[in-house]
Formats: structure tokens, sequence, C-alpha cells
């Protein structure tokens, strides 16, 4: 089944739920909140002062305590959202259950948010009844969790000549480590903030904003630092992952993604093509606590699409990088795409999944990668297991014995353009898949869309754009999209949901056998985790673009996507209901990955 049957068989939007009383604790105020043309600061206060008409209970007083032992074990407890994919290994899985096929059809507004700017790409967190967002380009806020009344907002002092090369103005989240919480900022700054009062703590600039480097992703809280990666290969910057101490802001180390010369690597660079080579690390790592690795995943080089000024392979750029996390060293490295000359990367969420591998337990990531190839690596060793097209592409024949691709010749950008799949935004991107422990599916939004690749000369100037080309993309009935459900061993395809348009959001399994997920036509649906049926649908109004997450309140399940400018909580009401319903803690310890 596709999105246009489920939009016009079950689509449900705001506005039906506001008229026939299903989103009865919003009320008119949300409504004039969406509708106030008064400014940014009357649609929040609209908000604010319709929930202290009500009345209801405000969380201010609590204050979130995460050391670094609850983010370990954030499975534990499902009815918080710790950290920016869930849990360290990135499953995006909630383990919560009360939602669930037989009664996710009952799903209602129970409150909503509304952000001063649109392109929500944000998943927030929450710890102790209190929710932490960002809204984009670079704010924080502090929300009841169970109202979504806004305790604490923080905004920094950017100015309006800040820089965002190649990307726009958005923000993927924060991080939390005790009492404290870390943003990065578009001008590429780190902060620190209190979490009860949104106090600024320290301040760093991790690096020069005027020359084109910017933060946008969430930073991973480990023991004892901070860990953050850059945007900016657009610009011609050297990509690096940080490691900032989380009490005083200081530095702890940091790796730069492009070898230096004399460095491991650095002859795969010609010239001084290194000094611009890009290679950013805009999107979250995973960790393994166990094995004491951090993975984290590396942008593009630089100029995108004229390999020509940067021969050799380009280390370490396209590449998934296992890092010790306490020195940055690197303990192995994989390529996916040597000398990209598409704008792939290697920015995708990196999965990590212990399995039984030809009869031997093994402790493996996994990742659907921007080149529309999927992959099963050992995550001990970085050793190449397998490897399958999940989408169509037609630049390589496949993988070889190693990993690495089978290039076609002639699939390079030219000066006259050539027809190329993925497009440039790939068969995937930053959007977050989902893995699911009890059905052993790895879920994927897939783009299917092609593009013409063009390069062209250019020449490096601090703080400009450094393409080396364009690309037009395929669009209208060319382009299309879908959710598809991969074996995670194999990738093998076991079922997709095709969506109008190809997405930019991601999705979420729980232990309710359901998949939630989210569409540019503004829909927020349910699926059935093991066929793909959909279940339930709701017209939001505008596109979604974040990542999909979940928490429990009160003894009550919430799931919350964003859609245009407002972040949506869904939940049953007052309780549960459904034949199926129930909660995972009564249930006993679901399988461990």
């Amino acid at each position: 089944m596709s999105e246009r049957s489920i939009a016009s068989r079950m689509g449900r939007g705001l506005a039906a739920a506001i008229g026939d009383g299903l989103a009865a604790p919003i009320g008119a105020g949300f409504a004039a909140a969406i509708g106030h043309a008064s400014g940014r600061t009357g649609r929040h206060f609209a908000v604010a002062v319709f929930w202290v008409a009500l009345g209801v209970s405000i969380a201010g007083s609590a204050t979130a305590q995460v050391p670094y032992e609850r983010l370990v074990a954030a499975d534990s407890e499902p009815e918080s959202w710790l950290t920016y994919s869930g849990n360290y290994a990135s499953h995006r899985f909630s383990r919560l259950d009360q939602i669930n096929t037989g009664n996710v059809a009952d799903l209602r507004v129970i409150w909503a948010y509304q952000m001063d700017e649109g392109l929500i790409e944000t998943t927030p967190i929450v710890a102790d009844g209190i929710m932490y967002v960002t809204e984009p380009p670079s704010t924080v806020a502090a929300l009841d969790a169970r109202t979504g009344k806004r305790l604490w907002k923080w905004t920094p002092q950017m100015g309006s000549n800040v820089l965002h090369i190649g990307f726009p103005q958005v923000n993927r989240g924060v991080a939390i480590l005790d009492s404290t919480l870390y943003v990065g900022t578009l001008n590429a700054h780190l902060v620190a903030l209190d979490a009860r009062s949104g106090a600024v703590r320290w301040d760093v600039e991790v690096a020069d904003n005027a020359i084109g480097f910017s933060l946008t992703l969430a930073p991973l809280a480990l023991d004892g630092k901070i860990i953050v990666g850059v945007s900016g290969a657009e610009a011609g910057v050297r990509g690096f992952i940080d490691a900032y101490d989380p009490e005083t802001g200081d530095l702890v180390w940091r790796t730069y993604t492009i070898p230096a010369p004399g460095e491991f690597g650095s002859d795969t660079w010609g010239g001084n093509s290194w000094e611009t080579g890009g290679g950013s690390t805009w999107l979250t790592g995973s960790y393994d606590p166990e094995l004491d690795l951090l993975y984290w995943p590396i942008g593009n080089p630089a100029p995108d699409w004229n390999g020509d000024l940067r021969p050799g392979d380009n280390l370490y750029t396209d590449c998934l990088l296992a890092l010790d996390p306490d020195t940055g060293e690197i303990v192995w490295w994989f390529q996916f795409t040597p000398h990209d000359t598409h704008d792939w990367d290697a920015n995708q969420i990196q999965v990590l999944v212990d399995a039984e591998w030809e009869g031997e337990p093994r402790k493996l990531v996994v990742t659907a990668n921007r080149n529309a190839f999927y992959y099963v690596l050992d995550r001990e060793t970085g050793e190449f297991l397998h490897g399958t097209a999940y989408s169509k592409q037609t630049w390589a024949e496949g993988l070889d014995e190693n990993g690495r691709p089978i290039v076609i010749p002639g699939t390079e950008p030219t000066e006259e353009g050539n027809l190329v799949w993925p497009s440039l935004q790939g068969a995937a991107n930053w959007f977050s898949p989902s893995y699911s422990p009890l059905t052993r599916l790895f879920y994927q939004p897939t783009r299917i869309m092609g593009a013409i690749y063009y390069k062209a000369e250019v020449e490096y100037e601090p703080g400009q754009p450094f393409y080396g080309g364009g690309e037009q993309a395929l669009r209208g009935e060319e382009a299309s999209g879908a959710v598809k459900a991969l074996d995670v061993l194999t990738g093998e395809l076991k079922w997709e949901f095709e969506l109008q348009s190809p997405p930019w959001a991601g999705v979420m399994a729980t232990a309710g056998n359901l998949v939630f997920g989210g569409s540019n036509e503004g829909n927020i649906f349910a699926l059935n985790a093991e066929t793909g049926e959909p279940l339930w649908n709701f017209q939001a109004g505008g596109a979604v673009r974040s990542g999909p997450m979940a928490y429990e309140i009160d003894g009550q399940q919430r799931i919350v996507n964003s859609a245009g400018g407002t972040m949506f909580v869904f939940g049953l009401g007052s309780g549960g209901g459904g034949a199926d319903g129930g909660s995972a803690k009564d249930d006993g310890p679901l399988p461990e990955s």
C-alpha cells in the first residue's frame, strides 16, 4: 500500500481533530497560537497564557539528573528518551508498547508546540518529566512533557551574517549529561546550559564560522566527554571530530578527517588538495560501551563534483571511523565511496547490532549508505562482511570482496552533464533509520531519485562555496520514495511502503509492533512493523523533516513528531485501551539488540 491510499482512506488533520473534540486539550488557544500574527513573542505567549488559564500542572521545579550510567542503560527506562537516537547503539527503537497495532488508530493530538521557525529536523530528548528540544537555527527550549508548557528558552546571539554554505539553518538536538545540556550552534560554538534554568555554564568556539564551519548535529555525551562534529565541506574546510570536557569546555582531543602530509592516508590526496579536502562530521555518532569504541560517519570530499582537483581515494572522506573515545585515535576505518564525485558522503546513522553471523556471535555495525548500498561490518575490526544495493543506483556494478564499489566507467560528472542514480541527496541521508530487535528488521526511509551531475573549475576562497560543479535532480514522476524494511543481516527487502515523493524524515520502530514516520506531504503515519500495512495517518499541514521519538508520562505513552513549524505529541488520552494494551515493562526483557 502507498502513502496516497492511506491519506485518502484514513487521513485526519489538525483541523478535523479540533473540530470533533479529539484535540480538546489543545483547544482554541493552540489554534490562536498558530494563527497569531503579532510576531514570535506573541505566538509563544498565547500558548503559555492558555496553559496557565487551564491551571495545568507544570514541572518547573523538576530537575533532570542524567549521569553517564543512565545513558548506558537507556534501554532499561523506555519512559525516557535520553539521547538523539534513543540509545548509544542508535536503534531509534522504543520498548513502550501501550500504543500498538490494536489501538494505534485511536491516536490523537495531546499537545503541540509551535516554533518560531520551520524546517524542524530536531529530535527532542525527555528526562524526568522534562522535554528538551531545539528550534532552528540554534534555540533550546525546555517543556513540561505532560502539557507542553514552556519552562525556559535560550537563544544564542549570533548576528545576521552567519554562514551556512550548502545546508539550511537547522539544528538536530541536544545532549544531556548530569544536569547540563549541550548544544551546537550555527556559528560553530558548543554551549553548555543549566538544564534547570537554561543559564549558560560555558560557551566555546569550536571553529571559525567566517570560513564556513557550523554545528548542526546533536552532540553525543559520553563518560567525561562531549563529542561533536562540524559542517562545512561545501566551503572547503578541513573536517574534524572534537571531544570536550563537560565541566569546563576545554578541548580534550581533536581528530582531523583529512590526513596531513606524512600521516597515514595522506598519499590518497594529490598535491595540496588535502588543505581544502572537506570531510565534514555533521551527524551524531554511535558508541559501544563494552568495546569502548566510538563510531562516527564522515562526509564528502571537496570540491564536491570536480574530482580532478583532488586525485586519489581521498581518505577519510565517505568513511566510517572507529575511534578510541579517550584519545581520538582512529582504531579502524572503512570507506564506502572512494573518490566520491557525487556528494554522497557517509553521514548516515550507524546502527550497532549484536547477532549471529555464520553460526558465531558477532558485533556488527550496519548502515544504509547514501550511495544506495547497504553494508554489514564487524564493529570490532571494521571487516566488510556483506553489502547489497537497497535502492536504484546506476554508478556501480556491485561491491567487491572487500566492499569496494566496482564503479561503472563514465558515471562521473562531466562538463556536459551525466545522469546517475541516486541524486546528490542520496538514497538515504541524515534522517534516521530504525532497528527493531523484535522483528530483526532495519527500517530505512529511502529516496529514489536520479540527477544530472556537472563538473566545473573552481578556486578556493575562504568563506565561499567550493562545489566544482552542480547537479539537476529529476523530479515529478521520475522521483519517488518509500519506507523499506530490510533484513538486518542481508539487506533483503521484506516490505516497502511507497511515498509520494522522496522523504526527508526519519522513522522509529516500537515494541507495539509499529513503525512511525512522516512525509513531505505532511502525513505522519504508523505502519505494521512486520508487514508494512498502514494503520494510522495524521495530516499535519506541513512537511515532516524530523525523527520521531517516544516517551511515557504518568503511565501514558506519547509519540512525538514535527511538521512545518509545529511539534506534535500524540497519545491515547486517559488510557491505553485496545485489546493488546499493556506495557513493555510488564512483559519482561526484550532482546538486547
